[in-house]
């Protein structure tokens, strides 16, 4: 068979015509590569037979020199299978099975230039195939005709086979701060977007296409994402729809003179990912993004600890504090004495209100504690291409970082630093070492970022080559100095938090302070981010928001939260991050201690995720066991709609009696007219238990599920 496929390859070099069927471990999902008569590389993807990807082009185009597009022969192939498993320093499973067939096809390009010169260039499509999906990526060995080039676009294509249901945002190049769209692809271009009053006054800079992680589903129950994984010196992807034939190409992210990517060989791609499964829970735990990253750098992991965390945060956004502390002018540059400021009265970040949060968080075992709007700078620190607003280390007047560190030491909490950017990069490049040395003096561990506004340098976007490589540089030198990372406005994670396991969470996209100030986000927004955003990695979403109607603030304020309060607990086990923030106000938690219980309990890290339900747009169920504990806990969300749903504990260990605390909608609940209604249950229950949960319209459950105590055996009542 070897001497007949040899002889094949060698007699199709010459015919440039040439398909081979590569197929995933499980042989569910089939790989077809061809090269056309012209030379054109494309590929075929397929599930149990029916066509997933139809024929679909592959190639890169450069500038000012011949593109890998076409005249290509292959110069070799080889195949290996891999079967190995990894730990993770944190996530949803303890560990992580990397099961998958290779491919690398080693492309052969003979041309001649405009003065009959010949020339030879090599390029290597490297195809790996799981159970659950595809991964691909193109490759450039280090070769003489071939060092320095520029990439204007990928070639790359995913065929549709027909008008498939898809949950997507616009290509926006900065933002992902939208809310979701579902439409059939053929619908996508007129379709009018969500809320589109509110995007268009929102909107940043450019947008083109649609963004990934692009989920879809099938007339035929078929469940198909595509994404990206390990985007590392290179443009974010987006996708342009033909909304007749179904065809997504591949659009890269350009910078200011429409380049896409600066490269140099030895060089690889991203991968392109498409995830296939009949069954939507398949797609959430799915490791495969993860798996195509590289393994973890850092050779001391020690100090990266998962945490949960409060702070000075939402009550910047209702409205109740400021971040700024006077109202003055952009003063951080000018010989100014802070001191004679007259201040405005409803600053957020002061000595004071600061320890009132740690007071929170050491009685209630919350790790940690944010503070935004310290550092002086927030005057006027928003506009067009402000270029040094924040030094990242000075704090306003009111704001001790002395006397904060001692008393944060004292009470066993840690603090996080905010460095709002202004997206005044090359102002933060700057700074980053002073800043990092900064919060260790003081006794930061952790730092969140923050990218609002147009780019510094100018020209530059959020999710171009440029900004994917500072990203890269923010998390190499926070992580030299061993502190944690939680990037806001970034481009969209893609697995990397593998390979820079302190890189611990990120926004990108439209996470729940929207609902503050804004039309929000509706009911189905969290039953769709788990199959799109956070495919690539954890999200700081901030759940946990209990006074869900902004009126309790201002009464003519309309904005709300539209969830159900017992939703915002049950997000802390469907919305998975290591880094989860208890985000309304302590004094509101006070309001619902009860309830706040959950989110005291719930951990941040995990040894096992089990997907029970899930269907995107609609619901999601999900269970984790704690890290090194022998307990559960369970989390089940839903859009609009009031639902009834079943949950098998058979993941419990046999023959152990538990104590489970269910936390539900009450039997009025609802999301807008009464979001804020609940009830707490106690039940034994055991392996063969199966609950019946009732979700209120934008409602959810969340469980505990703990080994019971010989009092609770006596005291409380089978589950029935």
């Amino acid at each position: 068979m070897n001497r007949f496929l040899l002889l094949l390859f060698f007699t199709t070099i010459f015919s440039f015509s040439y398909s081979q069927t590569f197929f995933s471990p499980d042989k569910r999902l089939s790989l077809v590569f061809s090269l056309t008569k012209q030379g054109e590389p494309e590929y075929q993807l397929f599930y149990e037979n029916k066509p997933v990807v139809a024929p679909s082009r592959l190639g890169i185009l450069l500038l000012q020199q011949k593109n890998f597009a076409d005249v290509f022969s292959i110069a070799n192939i080889e195949t290996t299978s891999v079967d190995n498993s990894w730990n993770p320093v944190w996530g949803e499973v303890k560990t992580i099975r990397n099961h998958y067939n290779e491919m690398k096809i080693t492309l052969k390009q003979n041309y001649s230039d405009d003065n009959d010169i010949p020339h030879e260039r090599r390029m290597i499509l490297a195809f790996r195939l799981f159970n659950d999906g595809l991964g691909f990526r193109y490759e450039f060995p280090k070769q003489p005709e071939l060092g320095y080039f520029i990439v204007t676009d990928e070639l790359t294509q995913f065929a549709m086979t027909g008008a498939h249901k898809t949950f997507w945002i616009p290509g926006d190049y900065d933002s992902n701060e939208y809310p979701y769209n579902h439409t059939a692809l053929s619908e996508i271009n007129g379709t009018a977007l969500r809320n589109a009053s509110e995007i268009s006054t929102r909107s940043t800079f450019g947008r083109f296409g649609v963004q990934t992680p692009l989920m879809m589903k099938t007339n035929e129950n078929l469940y198909i994402n595509i994404f990206e994984a390990a985007l590392v010196n290179y443009p974010a992807m987006n996708l342009v729809v033909d909304t007749s034939t179904f065809l997504l190409s591949a659009h890269l992210v350009p910078d200011m003179y429409g380049n896409k990517a600066y490269l140099q060989t030895p060089f690889t791609t991203p991968w392109r990912t498409i995830l296939v499964s009949d069954k939507a829970e398949d797609i959430l735990s799915s490791k495969m993004i993860l798996n195509l990253n590289e393994p973890c750098t850092l050779s001391d992991v020690s100090w990266i600890t998962p945490q949960k965390f409060i702070g000075v945060w939402w009550e910047l956004h209702v409205g109740k504090s400021t971040w700024n502390y006077a109202d003055t002018g952009n003063l951080i540059l000018a010989k100014t004495d802070w001191s004679k400021l007259t201040p405005n009265g409803k600053h957020g970040a002061t000595t004071a209100r600061v320890k009132y949060y740690i007071d929170f968080a050491s009685k209630h075992k919350i790790d940690a504690v944010l503070v935004e709007g310290w550092n002086i700078g927030w005057e006027d620190w928003f506009g067009e291409w402000k270029e040094e607003v924040f030094d990242f280390v000075t704090p306003y007047p009111d704001f001790n970082v002395v006397e904060l560190q001692k008393y944060a030491a004292e009470k066993n909490v840690k603090l996080i630093m905010h460095h709002e950017t202004s997206a005044s990069v090359t102002n933060y490049e700057r700074r980053m070492d002073s800043a990092y040395r900064f919060m260790k003096e003081y006794g930061y561990e952790t730092v969140k970022t923050g990218y609002v506004g147009r780019i510094i340098p100018r020209g530059e976007h959020h999710d171009g080559q440029w900004m994917v490589n500072h990203y890269q540089r923010v998390t190499e030198k926070t992580a030299s100095y061993k502190i944690m990372v939680d990037m806001h406005e970034p481009v969209r994670p893609t697995g990397l938090h593998r390979t820079y396991p302190n890189w611990l969470a990120n926004e990108a996209a439209r996470g729940n302070e929207f609902n503050a100030w804004s039309i929000g986000n509706a009911p189905d927004h969290e039953t769709i981010l788990p199959f799109t955003r956070l495919l690539g990695g954890p999200m700081d979403y901030t759940p946990g928001i209990f006074q869900t109607e902004m009126s309790y603030y201002k009464k003519d304020k309309k904005e709300r939260v539209h969830t159900t309060l017992v939703k915002q607990l049950a997000l802390y086990v469907t919305m998975y991050s290591p880094l989860q923030m208890a985000a309304d106000l302590p004094e509101n938690y006070e309001r619902f201690s009860d309830a706040f219980t959950f989110i005291e309990d719930v951990p941040v890290d995990w040894d096992d995720t089990k997907i029970l339900d899930a269907e995107p747009g609609e619901y999601i169920s999900i269970a984790r066991k704690a890290k090194n504990k022998n307990e559960w806990y369970l989390g089940a969300v839903t859009d609009e709609h009031r639902r009834t749903m079943r949950a098998s504990l058979s993941f419990l260990s046999p023959k152990q009696k538990y104590t489970a605390t269910l936390y539900l909608d009450a039997p009025n609940a609802h999301w807008e007219k009464n979001p804020m209604a609940y009830t707490i249950k106690k039940y034994l229950v055991t392996g063969k238990t199966t609950l019946k949960l009732l979700l209120a319209p934008g409602g959810g459950a969340a469980v505990s599920i703990k080994p019971a105590t010989k009092e609770e055996e006596k005291l409380l009542k089978n589950y029935q």
